[in-house]
């Protein structure tokens, strides 16, 4: 009997192992897509804004990153997208329920004083269309974010008016430096 128990065990042992391998390398790719991704988009947005000012953003955040997502995509299999509680564009910003779970508690651990750009979350999770893999990490909003995504006092009319043609029904401002504004999302079927 104890023979059976002592496989039973290593066989126990083996797997969570593997899982926690598989957990780590997983995140490591997943970071080696998505910090590139965060840092070429944040460096396309300035450089609109440098040329046109923060109503150029607009263009950038609307029809650059959504196609550099789904570019990303294409060419890793992966589902690249961001996320936020607070959607300017519900058809590509929207969570879905492990998206919303994570950002709620990113805002948890950020509250209890977690720096927002080292949040992130990686697990293999079960799901109805089967396994996944699952990766998200906190977008906190820059400083210079806060000309589309800051309090109404601090977006300026043009910017209101731009904003309010091409998201009628946004959600996301409000924000000041350093809160988290959303996340970058990966999923990939495994």
């Amino acid at each position: 009997m104890n023979k059976k128990l002592a496989l039973f065990a290593s066989l126990i042992l083996m797997t969570s192992t593997s899982y926690a391998e598989d957990i780590s390398k997983y995140q490591d790719e997943s970071r080696a897509v998505a910090m590139p991704f965060l840092k070429q988009l944040g460096a396309v947005n300035q450089k609109a804004v440098s040329e046109g000012g923060p109503e150029s953003a607009i263009k950038v955040c609307k029809d650059i990153a959504p196609q550099m997502s789904s570019d990303i995509s294409r060419q890793t299999g992966w589902k690249l997208t961001r996320v936020t509680l607070k959607t300017r564009n519900p058809l590509l910003g929207t969570p879905d329920a492990w998206e919303q779970k994570a950002l709620q508690e990113f805002d948890i651990r950020a509250a209890k004083g977690e720096k927002p750009e080292t949040l992130e979350i990686a697990e293999i999770v079960q799901e109805p269309a089967g396994k996944s893999f699952r990766f998200i990490k906190a977008i906190p909003l820059q400083a210079g974010c806060v000309a589309c995504h800051g309090t109404a006092e601090q977006i300026s009319d043009n910017v209101k008016v731009r904003l309010h043609e091409e998201y009628p029904h946004d959600k996301a401002t409000g924000y000041s430096v350093g809160q988290i504004r959303g996340a970058v999302s990966i999923k990939r079927t495994l």
